[in-house]
């Protein structure tokens, strides 16, 4: 009887948590994004940041969305793709607009080049939406041909969240070949790994495929990666190569 008469609290709480749940599902992945756009926007310079992550994660998304069409996941896990590849697409316009307005001197490429060694490294943010489209495109054909393949499906499931998981390693390889994590966002990458934990923990409890829980615990491994390199990287920052003497000078001299 006791039980009974809290059915009237415990049903509609049950409700709230699962709406919050859902809600920080959707949101919660573009939140770590949030200090980085502002300190981009702030100061006027990208390069701490990698466009790359963008790229991983556009790729990521669509194949995530093409995923559902043929197996049907849980409507926040579509949302929440759609959600960051939209945020996706408004870092990569800022860091084009910054990285464009310091290169004014420099040749423009464009995607229409169809130059590998530009690759992600265009002068328009329209040639970076032409790229997504032309991708979502051949995407999504193959897709609809396919549809009826279980293998072909399950790959599909498997390679978004595989490409997803990778979401950090641009950022690890900056790091490392750059010696130094100056320039990223602390922030973001302690919200990254909050972030990644509670969805990882969010497809162990509500049974999402199992190729999302093997590849968000791989993604929380890779965020914990990035936080070591920004723990030895200041304990241990790299020393400032000096300048040559200039030819000129030392004939002065």
């Amino acid at each position: 009887m006791e039980a009974e008469g809290l059915d009237w609290l415990l049903v509609p709480l049950h409700r709230l948590v699962s709406w919050g749940a859902a809600a920080a599902m959707v949101f919660g992945g573009v939140v770590p994004y949030i200090p980085q756009y502002r300190d981009i926007r702030r100061t006027q310079n990208a390069d701490g940041f990698s466009t790359h992550v963008c790229l991983v994660l556009l790729v990521a998304n669509i194949l995530r969305i093409l995923f559902w069409f043929g197996r049907r996941f849980e409507s926040p896990l579509l949302w929440q793709s759609v959600v960051m590849t939209l945020t996706m697409l408004l870092m990569l316009k800022l860091c084009t607009e910054v990285r464009v307005a310091s290169e004014l001197n420099l040749k423009r490429r464009s995607f229409a080049d169809f130059d590998p060694h530009h690759f992600w490294h265009w002068s328009s943010f329209a040639d970076y939406v032409q790229c997504v489209l032309a991708f979502t495109g051949v995407a999504g054909y193959v897709t609809y041909l396919s549809i009826e393949s279980a293998l072909f499906v399950e790959t599909l499931g498997f390679l978004a969240v595989l490409t997803e998981a990778m979401l950090g390693v641009p950022q690890l390889y900056r790091n490392y070949r750059h010696r130094s994590t100056e320039g990223m966002s602390l922030k973001m990458v302690l919200m990254w790994t909050s972030g990644d934990a509670f969805k990882t923990a969010y497809f162990l409890l509500n049974g999402a495929p199992l190729q999302f829980s093997v590849c968000g615990l791989l993604q929380v491994l890779v965020d914990l990666a990035i936080l070591g390199q920004a723990y030895a990287f200041a304990r241990h920052p790299q020393k400032p190569v000096p300048h040559a003497a200039h030819p000129a000078s030392t004939k002065a001299l």
